[in-house]
């Protein structure tokens, strides 16, 4: 597109807007300030600000001959600062008439669009830094000249002084001529008001801050404590147990599709809350909003989930839809609420609680009691001193408004209840005005109208996922200010997102302050209450999770320290030694002694018998075999496993038996983590151990040499081992005598079985179905008797063949296999101790204290830390006991804090309202002005 067509088509466009301007602001002039005076005044006004397209001072300037550089420097340097006014204004008419051409052209209307705006800004931009580099130059050479110059000529002072207009509004922009501030007050100013200007929603929208500083520094100041308020009621809502710790919130009610989503959504900027065809909204939504000026991050929180801050939106609507619809069909409502947290720049400190819609008929599906069940569970949280926040459709009759009728009921005077009237833009204005002018349902914190509903973005710009603040609060002001006569400044309606969070700042601020005092005293009584208890009940014993962690660990590694200095290498070798001696007597029993009776039928005759050992020919290979056979079968029976098995099992069992006896014995957490230290340490130097075992031990399987001391020793040893196992007989005996019924009956038994055994008796089926009157229950029990007799019998003669002569002698071992058997035995523990010793008793008690360390202190974060303390309900007693009175000094203090705040502020206003009294008494009387 040619430059020529460009400006032909901008001419109409920027003329038309400078028109329409001065017709406005005329027109706003007019009205504001009224009289014939005044009015001039505002044209005079408007024609200066008027966008200088054809029309500048220098056309009604008459024309000098010798024009003087005093004359001409003063109004070439207003020219240069008009250029980029200029220049600016024509490039924001191009790019107006370039986005309507884009939003019917699509593409290629998008290609021009850009491909123009790049040259026009090119141009604005180069010429803008040409009058900008020449201005400096001059500013330069003036103040050069004005440090050389000892005085001043009159008409540089006066170029200075147009240059400083300039730099600070003043002079070509249509300002007053004095008693302004310079620019750096101006932006301090603007920079302390831009936290309430951002939290209302001015900094997001076109619509202008017409706040005076003083309004914004009281509102700035109304968000400091407001936020201080909303921070003491969080932590009374951790506190909890009373209704009297608890500061007031705004409860939103309304019925479904009356906008109650649309309103907390605009207050938030963004689309989270739960969207759906059904009953979505089961659960109530205590939400919090807190402004974070100094962080652009918008973010949320679920306090009671733990899922960190999360900073897209869709996903916590998704969040909310699931915690909702985990509520089960057959109730629909639950009053469990879920906390969420919002921080955003652009939101104010609120504490806002989001309730279920009202309906008028149950569902298919829904409980026939869940209109009455809603309305039990909005009853409950609209009570005093809460704030109502009342949500009703323009379309619907305020008459036939759900939520203005609950509110009625608790708050029949509406002190409480600010109305919220939405989708104005449905109704006829004149309409609108008559329903936030109602006086049928009075409200005294009045009625708020709002078009909340973000318009849908179309053409080229589309709305994604960025803040819908400012595209909500645009479709407002557009719609409001087409109807100055019904929502104009003069009415004094409330209208808008941006005076809705405005007001409801200030009314929880108010409420919020207006409770203070009651909840000091109540804090002060459960204050004076858990103090007692501390000293009383816990002697004002102070206590921490981490302290209490740090003794139990304590306490639980000295015990372990004692276990490790009274199990070492006599306590192995004990162990180690049973376990072979059992061995040692089941190899006996498979291989010498009797074997269990399966049936009743005689038993098979055997070679030799062991009643024939102590008379047997001492070259008797049977008797040979017998015992090296036994001997091969316990010296590759695995001893290196074997050994560190037992051991191990050992350490495990103590480790165990230390656990229960400290107070570790109540956490379930710290006893897992301590038995998985343990076993940990002891997998891992398994192996390595048994195969060093077994390797040391592996000379024994080929040739054991015993000295006479080993024997003598190994028969002292099975003596007791033998009297053991007969003690076991008779005591198994016992047992089984009881269990049928006495020792006659058990007699008989046993007589029956013997007889069937000798072929005495001829029994049918083997006794399996009963025989000679006995049932075959009791056939069995018999059957064990006569075992369990057998063997105590070959053991009692064992037990005087080991004590004979014949046994005393190394050289009579193969009459002697037990006692020769435990010297094996013995040996093979002797060995094996060594390397279980430095293998793995010396390295469990060096690493498993240090593994305590790791697993139970420094890896554990401060939420497990907490978790482990309040396992124990008297320690969880005694900490909430300290948690609680640390908390209610904590409200104390920064109550104390917000009270010095506000008499700060009072004192402060006090003192401007003295000297402001002050300079009117000095302007009193009579002076040269």
């Amino acid at each position: 597109m040619s430059g020529r067509l460009l400006s032909a088509r901008l001419l109409p466009l920027a003329r038309r807007a400078a028109s329409q301007n001065a017709r406005q602001f005329h027109h706003r002039a007019s009205s504001s300030a009224g009289g014939l005076l005044r009015s001039d005044a505002a044209v005079r006004v408007a024609r200066r600000r008027m966008w200088p397209l054809g029309y500048n001072s220098m056309h009604n300037s008459v024309a000098v001959r010798n024009a003087s550089f005093a004359r001409i420097l003063p109004k070439l340097v207003l020219k240069f600062a008009r250029i980029p006014a200029m220049f600016g204004g024509a490039m924001i008419a191009g790019i107006a008439w370039i986005q309507y051409q884009a939003a019917q052209a699509g593409n290629y209307a998008m290609d021009v669009f850009q491909q123009t705006a790049d040259t026009v800004g090119g141009i604005a931009g180069s010429l803008f830094g040409t009058v900008a580099g020449t201005a400096e130059q001059m500013k330069r050479g003036l103040e050069n000249t004005k440090e050389e110059l000892p005085e001043m000529p009159e008409w540089l002072q006066k170029v200075l002084r147009i240059h400083e207009e300039i730099g600070t509004g003043k002079g070509g922009s249509g300002g007053k001529g004095g008693g302004e501030a310079p620019q750096e007050a101006r932006v301090g100013a603007a920079a302390a008001v831009a936290g309430s200007a951002a939290a209302y929603g001015y900094g997001q929208s076109d619509e202008e801050d017409d706040r005076t500083e003083p309004e914004a520094a009281r509102d700035d100041q109304m968000m400091v404590l407001t936020k201080k308020m909303i921070e003491i009621r969080s932590l009374l809502q951790t506190i909890g147990q009373s209704e009297a710790l608890i500061l007031p919130s705004i409860v939103v009610i309304g019925s479904q599709s009356s906008g109650k989503s649309s309103v907390l959504e605009a207050i938030v900027g963004h689309e989270f809350l739960p969207k759906g065809s059904n009953m979505v909204t089961r659960r109530p939504i205590e939400l919090t909003l807190v402004n974070t000026p100094d962080s652009m991050a918008e973010y949320g929180e679920f306090p009671a989930l733990g899922l960190g801050k999360i900073t897209d939106f869709s996903s916590i609507q998704r969040t909310l839809t699931e915690l909702n619809l985990a509520v089960p069909d057959t109730e629909c409502v639950s009053d469990d609420p879920i906390q969420l947290t919002i921080s955003s720049p652009h939101v104010p400190d609120l504490s806002l609680i989001d309730l279920p819609g009202y309906i008028q008929v149950v569902g298919q599906g829904q409980p026939l009691e869940l209109k009455q069940k809603i309305s039990d569970l909005c009853d409950k949280y609209i009570q005093a001193p809460n704030i109502i926040l009342a949500i009703s459709a323009a379309d619907v009759d305020l008459a036939n408004s759900t939520a203005l009728r609950a509110s009625r009921r608790v708050d029949p005077r509406g002190e409480r209840t600010i109305g919220v009237v939405t989708k104005m833009d449905l109704v006829d204005p004149r309409r609108g005005y008559d329903i936030l002018t109602d006086q049928k349902y009075p409200l005294r914190l009045g009625y708020v109208g709002v078009v909340c509903k973000a318009p849908q973005s179309v053409g080229l710009f589309k709305k994604g996922s960025a803040n819908i603040t400012s595209a909500i609060v645009k479709n407002e002001h557009a719609y409001f200010s087409a109807h100055p006569v019904e929502f104009g400044p003069e009415n004094g309606l409330n209208t808008g997102t941006t005076t809705l969070r405005k007001k409801l700042m200030q009314v929880l601020e108010k409420t919020m302050a207006s409770s203070l005092q009651h909840t000091s005293d109540a804090i002060h009584q459960e204050l004076e209450e858990a103090t007692y208890e501390f000293k009383v009940q816990y002697n004002d014993r102070p206590l921490s999770a981490e302290s209490y962690l740090a003794e139990s660990l304590d306490a639980f590694k000295h015990s372990f320290k004692a276990f490790a200095e009274d199990f070492g290498r006599p306590q192995v070798r004990e162990i180690l030694k049973d376990e072979l001696d059992q061995r040692v007597l089941d190899l006996l029993a498979a291989r010498y002694w009797n074997k269990p009776i399966e049936g009743l039928e005689a038993p098979v005759a055997e070679p030799s018998v062991l009643a024939d050992l102590p008379k047997a020919d001492a070259d008797s290979l049977y008797w040979h075999r017998k015992l090296d056979a036994s001997t091969s079968a316990i010296t590759k029976l695995g001893i290196g496993r074997l050994a560190t098995t037992v051991v191990a099992n050992a350490i495990q069992a103590n480790v165990d038996r230390l656990v229960t006896q400290s107070t570790f014995s109540h956490h379930p957490f710290a006893r897992q983590t301590i038995t998985e230290a343990s076993s940990g340490i002891l997998n891992e130097r398994f192996y390595s151990t048994s195969d060093q075992v077994e390797n040391c031990i592996k000379p024994f399987k080929f040739e054991i040499d015993v000295e006479d001391s080993e024997w003598a020793r190994g028969r002292d040893n099975i003596t007791r081992v033998l009297k053991r196992e007969l003690v076991a007989c008779e005591s198994a005996h016992k047992v089984v005598e009881d269990s049928v019924g006495g020792r006659k009956k058990l007699k008989d038994v046993m007589n029956f079985v013997d007889r069937a055994r000798k072929n005495e008796i001829q029994v049918d089926g083997n006794g399996t179905g009963g025989a000679g009157g006995f049932s075959a229950a009791l056939i069995k029990k018999g059957q064990e008797a006569v075992f369990l007799r057998d063997r105590a019998d070959i053991i009692k003669m064992r037990l005087m063949a080991v004590k004979s002569k014949q046994c005393a002698s190394l050289k009579n071992k193969y009459y002697c296999p037990e006692v020769f058997l435990d010297v094996v035995a013995s040996k093979l523990t002797q060995t094996a101790v060594l390397f279980l010793n430095v293998e793995l008793l010396s390295e469990f008690y060096y690493n498993f204290p240090r593994e305590l360390d790791t697993r139970l202190g420094r890896h554990l974060s401060d939420d497990e830390v907490q978790r482990f303390a309040r396992e124990d309900p008297k320690v969880r007693a005694h900490l909430e006991v300290i948690r609680r009175k640390e908390l209610l000094e904590l409200v104390l203090e920064k109550m104390e804090s917000l009270r010095a705040l506000e008499g700060r502020d009072k004192r402060r206003e006090a003192a401007g309202s003295k000297m402001k009294g002050a300079e009117k008494e000095r302007s009193k009387g009579w002076g040269l002005f």
